[in-house]
């Protein structure tokens, strides 16, 4: 028996298709249909309810070929699911949870929830107290995140949104948090590029990839988002930390656009319908700090990423995005043809949670660092006056190229926090002034000897101060010491 004589035998209704507007048709029958129901058609393709009007049905087939009026369709009465578990980890599957490669060792996990849940409510959550590190100096220092924090990655196409995201994967694995990454109708040669970024780092075995393609149905896209989420809140029930990456959800609103306007729904704004805030705001929401039964407290922290045309910062969707997240980080296209990476507007970039989290030494780092940066930005304003400029002038213009040189940060290289602490240190207190090792070179050694854990002690050991000066005095004390650790002539 297939399935839809399955479910036609249970719920004992049908409903025919009366016209198509691929990816929606209107069905007339079904009376006790509800909103979002699954729903199965004669030759076994799925669909789920979309608009209810008091003679039709409009339903979303998740099948890529148009449906031919005339097919039968029967109620399910259950909702959109998709299935859950361990078994998932290290695979790439659609939104409804089938494997897009051929995997003989997959096994299809038992249990299933539903797609599109409620969040939790506020006495389920926690306050957010631990950061949520990149590996990124910049990003780290002067744009901290906490676990649970929702930070919206902004900018236009091919700025190093990318780039970043993969390196804070990295980073986040070796931390043993779970990845769930949702590609969000990317090209399949983009998803290509991400398992092969995760296999050859080896930490494919802690990411799910959620994926559908440019060319699948508009409505199996729109899916993939809450999917992904779906599959993050079953880890987080497990007791683990989950970081989930939208990329990306100004591509998502648009195909949601399609399907409302091929329903017939009224248009809104930039004919996007009326409810495009709603839909982005109760998955966002799903995000953050949870209390946990046996662990204490668990967290998902969600990265969603919109994508600019020409910088402009008030479009639509971006605007809404930004008003429902706790912050942004804006990758800047001026920044980015300065050869500047990553290419992230300190001054647009906006953190909203993040510095509750820090440490007092991190927190006056903070302060100096703004403090600096505004007054060398002023500064550089004046620099074509070349040798008219003081003295004190010329040093911030030196000592400002030196820390955005600090900031740079190739691709593949993970910094821990304690490193970037201790270099910037030897920075700020000039010991780094005439020596023969560049800083490239102190980062490099330090992150190595940082490995070993007797290294590790002596690290913290200097780091264990509540403000900067006496991170100076105690660094300045143990210069020698340090260079000794990662083997490096004075």
């Amino acid at each position: 028996m297939s399935l839809f004589e399955d479910y036609l035998q249970k719920v004992g209704e049908y409903g025919v298709i009366e016209e198509t507007r691929h990816p929606v048709v209107v069905v007339s029958g079904l009376p006790s249909v509800k909103p979002n129901e699954m729903v199965v058609f004669e030759n076994g393709q799925l669909g789920e309810v979309f608009l209810i009007d008091r003679q039709s049905v409009a339903i979303l087939s998740f099948s890529r070929d148009p449906l031919k009026s005339g097919i039968k369709v029967t109620r399910t009465d259950q909702f959109m699911t998709v299935p859950v578990g361990e078994s998932l980890l290290g695979v790439t599957i659609n939104p409804l949870g089938y494997p897009l490669t051929n995997n003989p060792n997959f096994v299809y996990p038992s249990e299933s929830r539903n797609i599109d849940s409620p969040p939790l409510g506020i006495s389920q959550r926690s306050r957010i107290k631990s950061p949520f590190l990149t590996g990124v100096a910049l990003v780290d220092m002067m744009i901290p995140l906490g676990k649970g924090q929702k930070e919206l990655i902004i900018g236009d196409r091919k700025m190093g949104k990318s780039a970043f995201l993969l390196h804070v994967i990295k980073n986040q694995v070796a931390l043993g948090t779970i990845v769930v990454f949702a590609a969000i109708a990317q090209k399949r040669s983009d998803i290509k590029k991400v398992e092969h970024y995760l296999e050859t780092e080896k930490i494919r075995q802690n990411c799910i990839i959620v994926a559908s393609t440019s060319d699948d149905s508009p409505s199996l896209i729109s899916l993939t988002p809450f999917s992904a989420m779906t599959i993050a809140e079953y880890f987080r029930d497990q007791g683990k930390n989950v970081m989930v990456i939208f990329d990306d959800l100004s591509t998502h609103a648009r195909f949601y656009r399609e399907l409302a306007l091929q329903a017939k729904r009224f248009p809104g704004r930039e004919s996007y319908p009326g409810d495009i805030f709603y839909l982005h705001a109760r998955l966002l929401e799903r995000a953050g700090n949870f209390k946990h039964p046996k662990v204490g407290e668990v967290s998902v922290t969600v990265l969603p990423v919109v994508e600019l045309v020409e910088g402009d910062f008030t479009g639509y969707i971006p605007t809404n995005l930004m008003s429902m997240t706790d912050g942004h980080i804006f990758f800047d296209s001026n920044i980015y043809f300065q050869g500047r990476r990553p290419a992230i507007n300190l001054g647009l970039s906006v953190t909203r949670v993040g510095r509750q989290v820090q440490s007092d030494l991190l927190k006056n780092i903070n302060n100096v660092l703004v403090n600096f940066l505004s007054q060398y930005e002023k500064v550089q304003n004046l620099s074509h006056f070349g040798s008219e400029l003081n003295e004190t002038t010329r040093n911030t213009l030196k000592f400002g190229k030196l820390l955005y040189e600090f900031f740079e940060q190739r691709t593949n290289t993970l910094v821990p926090l304690e490193v970037q602490l201790i270099v910037f240190g030897m920075l700020w207190s000039n010991l780094l002034d005439g020596k023969t090792y560049s800083l490239e070179q102190l980062r490099s050694s330090l992150t190595s000897c940082y490995q070993l854990a007797d290294n590790k002690a002596v690290i913290n050991q200097i780091l264990n101060v509540s403000d900067m000066d006496q991170l100076i005095a105690n660094i300045k004390a143990q210069e020698g010491m340090l260079l000794n650790l990662c083997k490096i002539k004075i």
